[in-house]
């Protein structure tokens, strides 16, 4: 409510919303706080709200009572502590390990991030620093997702990330990509957005359905079509008693254009390729970036720069982990092969040096109207594989294009998935039917498909992005395939 309330104010100006917002804030800070009741929120959300009102009011009672909320956590000062189900086990900023509810984890990373910023606090940003290492080094799905227990809908034990049972519960992916926003933000790191861009595309995404009417709530990398993960149905479904993951996308797919751009200084930053423009005002003046692409299918990103005036600044363009050979910032997953086509970056026409600084291009001069920046990665297939702790994944691979998980669907593979298995050297090429699901680009090649009796064949293999999986039925699915004989399960 806070949140929306700050938004509402922003786009129209009115303050009819907001300031029922700041009564209801008021009376919250009335209520708790030192000296009152000292009780913490049973789910950490309204420490962004007030985080969002403080700034969109500049009154600090609003960031006072935020940070309040953060340091009793783990405090049995005025309240009985949650424990670890609600991360009320230790001071926020004594944590090192990601434990509990994942969401209600990821909200209170977000929060952290906020104060941590806002305040200068180096306990709150070393102390995100050691959970995000924790989470991406360890706990982190190859589709962004985050929780790997229905149990506590929480983290399980570093590598546990099963794939059936997987949970990643759609809130939690937006939680994991409001906190990587806000650790890019404070940092000026592009592997915070290497993490956000994979949630986007993979584990949030997956989370709607492409008519925009049916949800996830949790998110599985593999499914027999038979167990009923998603609240009582194998499937999608039009809503649940507890609607938190519905109305959060419809909170979340319209912020991402805030996070295309972002400036600091006379410095403006290209973090995602989106086709359109966005306008920024550097130094006093407006600074317009378009940008036409048709990423994520495709590689090719060009961005006419359109200052108001000529302008002097760095342009920093991200170039993607996935792009350099690493799927996410740790050693969690890895890519088999090497990419076989180089990254390359040109203005109007004239190739640049990729001179990286914390994962940016950086390419700094005169701006003048009519400048074209473009950048060309590399859209290979990439075989992807688990960290040896990840039991789940020990001898099987993922696939990827781009920024793009897919998985294999009963409905594309002769009825079965799990009586494949993908050889390393089984050639795969991408094509684009415009007909298959609004238009997307699958993996196509050979597989070894593998009979109950033990008998063996080659068989054509359809592989499809994972967040469109389960449009077509119910069935057979898996991100992480079989690089051998021996792991399959054919069904009768």
């Amino acid at each position: 409510f806070y949140e929306a309330a700050v938004a509402h104010h922003q786009a129209t100006g009115k303050r009819t919303l907001l300031d029922v917002a700041l009564r209801n804030a008021d009376l919250v800070d009335r209520v708790f706080g030192p000296g009152r009741n000292m009780g913490v929120p049973g789910h950490q959300e309204i420490e962004i709200g007030l985080v969002r009102l403080y700034r969109a009011t500049g009154e600090k009672k609003y960031l006072d009572l935020a940070r309040f909320f953060l340091d009793q956590r783990g405090n049995a000062e005025g309240h009985e502590l949650y424990g670890p189900y609600n991360q009320d086990h230790l001071p926020v900023v004594e944590q090192a390990e990601a434990v509990g509810h994942a969401v209600r984890a990821g909200y209170m990373y977000a929060g952290m991030a906020d104060v941590g910023a806002l305040t200068g606090d180096r306990a709150y940003i070393e102390a995100l620093g050691r959970l995000w290492e924790n989470v991406v080094g360890r706990k982190l799905y190859v589709t962004g997702g985050i929780g790997a227990r229905h149990e506590g809908e929480a983290f399980g034990e570093d590598y546990e990330l099963p794939n059936a049972t997987a949970y990643s519960e759609t809130c939690a992916a937006i939680a994991n990509a409001m906190w990587n926003h806000r650790l890019f933000l404070l940092h000026g790191d592009a592997k915070y957005l290497d993490v956000l861009e994979r949630v986007i595309y993979n584990g949030v995404l997956s989370g709607i359905a492409l008519d925009g009417e049916h949800f996830f709530y949790p998110n599985p990398l593999a499914s027999d079509g038979t167990y009923e993960f998603n609240k009582g149905t194998p499937g999608r479904q039009g809503w649940f008693d507890c609607s938190c993951c519905p109305t959060n996308i419809v909170r979340f797919l319209p912020s991402i254009a805030g996070y295309v751009y972002a400036q600091r200084e006379g410095d403006v930053f290209v973090n995602l390729f989106v086709a359109g423009s966005g306008e920024l005002e550097v130094d006093g003046r407006a600074l317009r970036l378009r940008q036409e692409t048709r990423y994520p299918w495709e590689g090719r990103v060009t961005i006419a720069v359109e200052p108001e005036a000529p302008a002097e600044l760095a342009i920093r363009v991200r170039i993607p982990g996935w792009a350099q050979g690493r799927p996410v910032p740790s050693d969690l997953y890895r890519y088999l092969q090497d990419a076989a086509s180089p990254v390359t970056l040109s203005v109007n026409g004239e190739s640049q040096a990729l001179d990286l600084d914390r994962g940016f291009a950086v390419l700094r001069r005169t701006w003048q109207k009519g400048d074209t920046i473009t950048l060309d990665l590399p859209m290979d297939v990439r075989r992807v594989l688990s960290h040896e702790k990840v039991e789940a994944n020990s001898g099987r691979v993922a696939l990827e294009r781009g920024p793009i998980v897919y998985c294999a669907e009963a409905v594309d593979n002769g009825g079965q998935v799990f009586n494949l298995a993908l050889p390393d050297d089984a050639p795969l090429e991408a094509r684009h039917p415009e007909d298959l699901l609004g238009g997307l680009t699958v993996l196509e090649g050979r597989a070894q498909a593998h009979s109950a009796d033990g008998a063996a064949k080659e068989q054509a293999f359809v592989a499809v992005p994972y967040y469109a999986w389960a449009h077509r039925g119910e069935g057979e699915m898996a991100v992480w395939l079989p690089r051998r004989p021996g792991l399959e399960s054919p069904a009768p």
